[in-house]
């Protein structure tokens, strides 16, 4: 029994740096990527480069990248929710229900987090203790939080929140382009990366989506690691539609919807494997603004609604697809070195 195990741990920690026919590693092609989309976009297009324009660009960007911070690590573990961007609707919902109650917003805020940690938890359990799969638990998930964001809040929009509160949403440092939010996103990234690269628990995050079983035989407590992963994405989920509802200044049930599609394309773009235990979180913040800057872009150039939403899909399969490719030809060019060795000369006997 050793021997498998230590092997099945052995390729969870090599694959962390997917590469590209074996030459380049996929998450340093999205960064390249970024960088030539960046240059292009100042040189190229009318007012991408203006501070509004980036300003607008990141806040947008935001909700993706916050998402993604715990989506990462929970692909990489070899899980997927797709109720994220019903979760960040239902704290808008509750959030704007509260605030026309009366509640105090420093009273709200907490009491949605929570909210998502308990939706991020049925998700957990339901996955974890039932043993049902991810995809379909959260599918479900994802019209039943849906569904009860229009029962908390139905039609209705709230819009009068505190201006102060409004302002840290939607405003900028004074004198740049940077969000007020970004401070607060940049230190999540780097517990994030820390956390994931840098810690045990990231070690362990790895093992699973390599091999489950493997994991669970050297003590790694599996379930219990996975569960706490669906409540931390749940968390972050409601913090992200806190934010959502303080950047557009509006609560309502149907906030973020469709957020999950592009949280995931931004990942897997990343080079983040669907089927775990490989990637980086370097790689998805990069393909999270790869994507973000490329919607921002197409829409300084005038391109349709209906396009974009085709590139996302399009970008989503190459993501899959790219690193897969890469992989396969590693192995084919291992098998034709192995196959077209010469034999070794036989050696003179006395």
């Amino acid at each position: 029994m050793a021997e498998p195990v230590t092997a099945d741990l052995t390729k969870a920690a090599a694959p962390n740096r997917p590469g590209l026919g074996g030459m380049v590693r996929w998450d340093t092609v999205v960064g390249a990527l970024l960088i030539v989309l960046l240059l292009c976009s100042f040189s190229f297009v009318d007012n991408f480069g203006n501070a509004l324009n980036l300003s607008f660009l990141i806040g947008n960007t935001l909700p993706i990248a916050l998402i993604a911070l715990p989506m990462t690590m929970l692909v990489v573990a070899g899980e997927i929710d797709l109720s994220v961007g019903s979760i960040a609707g239902l704290s808008g919902a509750v959030m704007g229900a509260l605030w026309n109650h009366g509640m105090a917003i420093e009273t709200i805020i907490p009491l949605c987090l929570v909210l998502g940690v308990v939706c991020g938890l049925v998700n957990g359990l339901l996955v974890t203790r039932l043993g049902l799969p991810s995809l379909a638990v959260t599918i479900g998930t994802m019209a039943a939080y849906r569904g009860i964001a229009q029962i908390v809040l139905g039609s209705d929009s709230v819009t009068d929140f505190p201006q102060q509160y409004l302002d840290f949403g939607s405003g900028r440092i004074a004198g740049t382009f940077i969000p007020y939010a970004a401070v607060p996103w940049a230190v999540l990234a780097i517990v994030a990366v820390l956390v994931l690269h840098a810690t045990g628990v990231g070690r362990s995050l790895f093992a699973i989506g390599a091999s489950e079983e493997a994991a669970y035989f050297v003590g790694i407590r599996v379930k219990r690691l996975r569960l706490a992963m669906f409540a931390t994405t749940g968390l972050v989920s409601a913090l992200t539609g806190v934010f959502w509802v303080l950047h557009y200044a509006s609560a309502r049930y149907d906030n973020a919807t469709g957020l999950e599609l592009s949280v995931i394309a931004a990942v897997l773009l990343g080079g983040i494997d669907f089927d775990g235990g490989r990637g980086t979180l370097g790689g998805a913040i990069a393909g999270v603004f790869l994507l973000g800057t490329l919607q921002n872009t197409m829409s300084l150039v005038n391109v349709s609604a209906q396009s974009q939403i085709v590139v996302t899909g399009v970008l989503l399969v190459v993501s899959v697809l790219g690193p897969r490719v890469g992989r396969r030809i590693v192995r084919a060019r291992a098998r034709h070195r192995t196959t077209s060795a010469p034999e070794p000369l036989p050696t003179a006997t006395a």
